[in-house]
């Protein structure tokens, strides 16, 4: 079916209605005016938004470099995804689902763990832990173990002795180093006996173990509470029999997809499973960094929106100064739409220079740091200097929001500063 005449001739009038009012405020953007002042304080205006959206840009690529920064210490010691029991703390592997999960072609590494709380004494120091038991070599493919240890090394039986691997700050408040030749003792309740208030020392499962390295996440969930044992001593410390677990660990293959193996695997084990991603096993952690990155994005938002203010002064003072064009636009056949659209157009293109200029510097800014890292953090802390990490999603988010402020800016103006311009007749 054509397009009837007079369609195209609507079509035609809607779009030479729209970029004449552009064409005019650009002209109007870059021409000078009769008086040096409207130009200053538009190049305040646009100064004004850059600045805000640069630092948008920047602060939202901070945290966004923490984030990673801190994920990557916790892939160093999460798996890829853990599976564990919706209710109850442990499970047995006896089923066929888990077999079947054993043998999916995206699993690299399938590995038991037993996790549980238990009392540390080393001499006369005591402190609560939570002991997991691991099968050494299933652990060390599974995570960069190596890459974290504080000192010694990732032993967990060596020569007919246990050995554990403790955080960085169970090692601390207990003082201990690796390779002491005194042991250490594990303490659990027994699950099976009831208490002996005469003994009460009875009551209680005992395992002697060495120290063999110490590991620092540089996290305190981990650096101060987690001990390392072979899955058999800690199968042994709980009375648990060799198919029971607190949860199953998996490593996938380089080129498998997670969310992807996710959804497989949980339709395999049923509801009564959870499986988890990197992410989710630390989910409050994450929560909150992105609610304090997205509460840092309201307040600069805010501060945007009062620096975006600047355009109704802009637009106020060029309205002034081109009052013999609006005059003649309106003997044209101008109406007061139309004239209003200029102006709006105006404020627009301010925030448009504003924003990109902004961005691009921003974003330059955040390149040189991640490349380089001029501003540094100091000795002490995790990283050497400020991670950044600079998202798209991040750079369009914050160019959409100043051009939302310039609109807001720049309706008031338009909108309400009175225009001497003759009406028109139908």
């Amino acid at each position: 079916m054509g397009v009837r005449p007079d369609s195209r001739c609507s079509l035609r009038e809607r779009v030479s209605g729209m970029l004449f009012p552009l064409h005019v405020a650009r002209r109007y953007l870059f021409s000078k005016k009769s008086h040096n002042a409207v130009n200053v304080i538009s190049g305040i205006s646009s100064a004004g938004i850059a600045i805000g959206a640069m630092a948008m840009v920047c602060v939202m690529s901070v945290f966004n470099g923490i984030e990673a920064l801190v994920g990557e210490m916790f892939s160093a010691f999460d798996p890829d995804l853990k599976i564990t029991a919706v209710q109850g703390k442990t499970f047995s592997l006896d089923s066929a689902a888990f077999a079947d999960v054993r043998r999916m072609p995206e699993v690299a590494v399938f590995t038991e763990v037993v996790e549980e709380n238990a009392l540390v004494s080393f001499k006369n120091k005591h402190i609560p832990a939570t002991v997991k038991g691991v099968d050494e070599r299933c652990f060390r493919e599974m995570t960069r173990i190596d890459s974290i240890l504080y000192d010694g090394e990732f032993v967990l039986f060596d020569g007919g002795f246990e050995r554990i691997v403790p955080g960085v700050g169970v090692a601390s408040s207990l003082g201990l180093g690796a390779h002491f030749i005194d042991p250490v003792y594990l303490y659990a309740p027994k699950r099976t006996a009831k208490v002996n208030m005469l003994r009460p020392e009875n009551s209680f499962n005992r395992v002697p173990v060495f120290v063999s390295g110490i590991f620092m996440v540089q996290q305190q969930p981990y650096d101060d509470s987690y001990v390392l044992v072979s899955l058999n001593r800690a199968r042994e410390l709980f009375e648990y029999d060799e198919r029971t677990v607190s949860a199953v660990e998996l490593k996938l293959a380089s080129d498998a997809d997670v969310e992807q193996v996710k959804t497989a695997v949980k339709q395999l084990l049923g509801d009564g499973f959870a499986v988890k991603n990197r992410y989710e096993q630390q989910e409050s952690f994450f929560k909150i960094m992105k609610m304090e990155k997205w509460i840092t994005y309201l307040f600069l938002s805010l501060i945007l929106l009062i620096a975006s203010f600047n355009i109704l002064g802009s637009l106020s003072m060029l309205i002034i100064d081109k009052q013999a064009d609006i005059v003649t636009l309106s003997n044209l056949g101008a109406d007061r739409a139309l004239i209003k659209r200029i102006f709006l157009f105006e404020g627009w293109l301010i925030s448009v220079v504003g924003a990109l200029s902004g961005i691009m510097l921003g974003t330059v800014l955040c390149l040189l740091q991640q490349h380089f890292g001029f501003l540094r953090m100091g000795n002490g802390y995790i990283a050497d200097a400020y991670p950044v990490v600079t998202h798209f999603s991040d750079v369009g988010l914050v160019f959409v929001t100043v051009l939302l402020m310039g609109f807001v800016a720049a309706c008031y103006p338009v909108r309400y500063i009175k225009m001497d311009v003759p009406k028109q007749d139908d």
